[in-house]
């Protein structure tokens, strides 16, 4: 064979071939639309030029600072601009970010920075307590930026400049170190670590660039959303859309603290048309108070992610303007990863069966190159006939690079060329994954699986019912048994006997749940119920003697 004739003199040159990063986003909306609304926060405003040149400054005086490339900087903050800011002048130094988790305690903080070998933690003052007591435990601890925001509540500072004294020298001309490669790192982010220590998971240029775009394919968004910062932003880097709310010339409405009425006064004020969030959120939406809710004259389209959301949730929150799209992803792959893609003639479905359609997790995103259900052991993918239960697993462009500094749980997560969720699903005639369990939440009960996203589907049901989890128990017949920690709505009664009668009508017998215990649930900072400390409790109550 001759040689191939679209090499030769084909060649990658700089006139073809630039690494894709995020950070032209930034660049490009500024320049095209340098007077709209990029940020909004209280009474705060800052335009796109005006949110530019603060990153440029950031970037600078970090760069003086001797921050460059694979150095890490840590930020400690809620949703405030100063984060947004971030997201694009630690990498514009070739740094990279590692946005923490506001509810950590000061052990794990103090890890992930010393693992992460964070140079520099810029943190906000109301988190200063957990703050002292995290670099108190480290022999050589980054320095502080400390954020001075108005709407913080306390706090005191940790180092020797605030924010804004910080970024006032630096240049607003700051052209930056854009990545040589598209590989290189952008952020780390550390998984919630409900054993042992968080492992620190590793997102690259190109992904971030490119599950940037995919969440706006994927929800169909115009230019210039209004966005709500409902989701954190330090959660794997708010799914990406600090760069994807930039790349559509977007307003980020920045929120401190989530709540039913700040949510309802943030699309009556400032017209929200975008947001997203755990199930936990959808909730605080359908059963705010009549005092908190406000009326408004648009839909608010509303991104859900985690558990997967009770069909009944789903139901309800549609009539109050809100417009629900269900995806699914995790730390390891940027976010959302796979979404419930509508179908038109799924319009004509009634409101119980179109809910139950949305519940899915759907298919693979735009910028995923592959999904698939399949036996992690044998990796065959299972019948696609809605029974068969196997490993939901991914793989493209929007998987991270690898666990920092742990090659083993990088092999691992790997094995055979696909990235292992580590969740148990069903893959549906259409191509639709339907999530039934984490591998460590399936509950075994005399030989039969029980899905505990089932059972918590059928107690949403009920009408005192405003959030349910179920766990296994141990039971000396059965081996183990469903658990229901269940939190009622407030000014309403129920009864152990009544949760499970009513369950008793709507599971197979064998599915219900043997022990109902009432109380609020344990959450992560994301809304997702930390299912390890409801296993401890229930295991805690001893084992049931077993009834048929």
């Amino acid at each position: 064979m001759g040689a191939n004739p679209y090499e030769i003199g084909l060649e990658r040159n700089a006139a073809n071939h630039v690494p894709l990063t995020p950070l032209t986003y930034l660049t490009r909306t500024a320049a095209v639309f340098p007077n709209r609304t990029a940020v909004i926060h209280g009474a705060l405003r800052r335009t796109w030029a005006e949110t530019a040149e603060r990153c440029r400054r950031l970037g600078s005086t970090l760069a003086a600072r001797g921050i460059g490339p694979c150095d890490t900087v840590a930020v400690m903050a809620p949703n405030v601009p100063e984060l947004l800011e971030a997201h694009f002048g630690v990498p514009m130094t070739g740094g990279v970010l590692n946005a923490l988790n506001t509810r950590l305690d000061a052990a794990t903080i103090a890890f992930i920075l010393k693992h992460g070998e964070a140079k520099l933690l810029i943190a906000d003052r109301e988190y200063s307590p957990v703050i002292a007591e995290a670099l108190a435990m480290l022999d050589a601890p980054p320095p502080v930026i400390d954020i001075d925001d108005p709407l913080a509540q306390g706090g005191e500072f940790l180092g020797k400049m605030d924010y804004e004294a910080f970024i006032a020298s630096g240049d607003p001309n700051y052209e930056g170190s854009p990545p040589v490669d598209e590989w290189r790192a952008i952020s780390l982010n550390y998984t919630s670590g409900t054993t042992g220590n968080p492992k620190g998971v590793v997102y690259h240029h190109r992904g971030a660039y490119l599950n940037a775009i995919g969440n706006a394919l994927a929800w169909e968004m115009p230019q210039h959303p209004v966005y709500l910062w409902t989701l954190p932003m330090f959660h794997c880097n708010g799914w990406c859309f600090p760069w994807g709310i930039t790349a559509l010339a977007g307003t980020h409405v920045c929120l401190r603290g989530v709540g039913a009425k700040a949510i309802y006064d943030a699309v009556a004020d400032h017209g929200v048309t975008h947001m997203c969030g755990a199930p936990i959120v959808l909730g605080m939406i359908v059963n705010a108070k009549e005092s908190e809710r406000r009326t408004f004259d648009h839909t608010v389209e509303v991104m859900t992610a985690a558990a997967p959301p009770p069909p009944s949730i789903l139901e309800a929150i549609e009539p109050r303007g809100f417009h629900v799209t269900h995806v699914y992803g995790l730390t390891e792959v940027y976010g959302p990863a796979t979404v419930c893609a509508w179908h038109e003639e799924w319009d004509a479905l009634p409101p119980s069966r179109q809910a139950a359609k949305k519940s899915r997790q759907g298919v693979r995103y735009p910028v995923m190159e592959d999904l698939m259900v399949a036996d992690p052991a044998t990796m065959i993918p299972v019948p696609m006939d809605g029974e068969t239960i196997g490993e939901v697993m991914l793989r493209g462009n929007i998987v991270m690079k690898g666990y920092l500094k742990n090659p083993a749980a990088t092999e691992a997560a790997f094995d055979g060329g696909w990235f292992h969720t580590g969740d148990l699903g069903v893959w549906h005639p259409d191509g639709y994954i339907d999530l039934k369990d984490r591998s460590k939440d399936i509950i075994i009960s005399g030989g039969e699986n029980i899905s505990t996203i089932e059972v918590e589907q059928v107690l949403y049901r009920h009408p005192a019912v405003l959030e349910a989890a179920v766990v296994a128990r141990p039971d000396e017949k059965w081996g183990e048994t469903p658990c229901a920690f269940v939190t009622l709505k407030d000014g309403v009664a129920a009864t152990e006997d009544e949760i499970v009668a009513f369950c008793r009508e709507n599971l197979a017998r064998y599915k219900v749940p043997r022990t109902v215990v009432f109380g609020e649930l344990p959450k992560t900072s994301t809304g997702k119920v930390q299912k390890y400390v409801l296993r401890e409790q229930a295991a805690g109550l001893g084992s049931l003697a077993g009834w048929d």
